[in-house]
């Protein structure tokens, strides 16, 4: 279904790879093994999959209600990983982490995946609300402001009328008790989604997901932003600036306090670390593991 923003310029699954998928989450099961291909991107593991692959592979997890997480990672998340070894244990466990800014995927080509794409979170998000709805999955949406989800929800709705929506919860900005986040816990469990997509922002997602993992019976996607961009009351680079991994300046021009500083460190470790490497040359990083 077509976005109400124009400046999500990414097409829909086509109804070849929506049938693939498909057919994909019909023939698996729940103690199949999958293979991960990838290479590190500066010190974390980085999936290589293609929009295909991994809407197929979340979707199969959720078919079967497996606990699983996914991580969608951009510069600031694998320089983050390269500083913090908590954080960087965090990616490390996840099920999936898929690159979501343009340099990772590069970063992948790189390393010999050269039709690697950005599987971005706003735009995962999308086209997965798309294909839960024609698979009946029900979703669950966790993070950001009750303003912001009231406004999803308008557009969620007109877009994917036979969506199954779960549920929808907006925790309060700080540390929760053991009891709150039972609560949470239990009310998403309940609601019988199948994915939960959470929008805590990074680090703070991806280390929600990796402790709630076993525990929250759904495949978790950390979107950041996902809710804010859906919902309107964030602004998207146009497609010109996203295809040319330039988001994160218009990012940057919209939030300049927030983000300035964050840009300027991360920004430049990941562009000194890359060119390092480039200079310096590097034992291949490709690999592949069972899971």
């Amino acid at each position: 279904m077509r976005h109400p923003d124009p400046n999500f310029g990414y097409p829909t699954l086509s109804l070849t790879e929506r049938e693939r998928m498909l057919a994909g989450v019909k023939q698996t099961t729940p103690s199949k093994a999958f293979m991960r291909r990838g290479a590190n991107v500066l010190d974390s593991h980085i999936d290589a999959a293609s929009w295909e692959e991994a809407i197929s592979r979340i979707a199969g997890w959720a078919a079967h209600r497996q606990s699983r997480f996914v991580t969608l990672c951009n510069v600031h998340s694998v320089v983050t990983a390269s500083q913090d070894a908590s954080f960087h244990r965090v990616i490390a466990q996840a099920d999936l982490a898929l690159p979501d800014g343009a340099p990772v995927a590069w970063a992948l080509r790189r390393e010999g995946f050269a039709k690697q794409e950005r599987i971005n979170g706003p735009d995962l998000m999308w086209r997965y609300l798309g294909v839960a709805e024609q698979l009946g999955q029900s979703v669950f949406f966790y993070g950001s402001s009750n303003d912001t989800l009231d406004r999803l929800m308008v557009r969620v709705k007109a877009v994917f009328p036979q969506l199954k929506i779960a549920g929808l919860e907006s925790p309060p900005f700080r540390a929760l008790s053991a009891e709150e986040d039972q609560a949470y816990v239990d009310q998403i469990n309940q609601s019988g989604a199948h994915v939960v997509f959470v929008g805590l922002g990074c680090p703070k997602q991806e280390a929600w997901m990796a402790s709630h993992r076993g525990r929250i019976k759904a495949v978790m996607l950390g979107v950041g932003a996902a809710f804010d961009y859906h919902a309107g009351t964030i602004e998207r680079a146009p497609v010109w600036m996203q295809k040319i991994g330039m988001e994160w300046l218009h990012r940057l021009a919209s939030e300049p306090r927030r983000l300035a500083k964050r840009y300027a460190v991360t920004n430049s470790v990941f562009i000194y670390r890359m060119a390092k490497t480039m200079l310096l040359g590097h034992a291949a990083s490709q690999h592949e593991e069972t899971r």
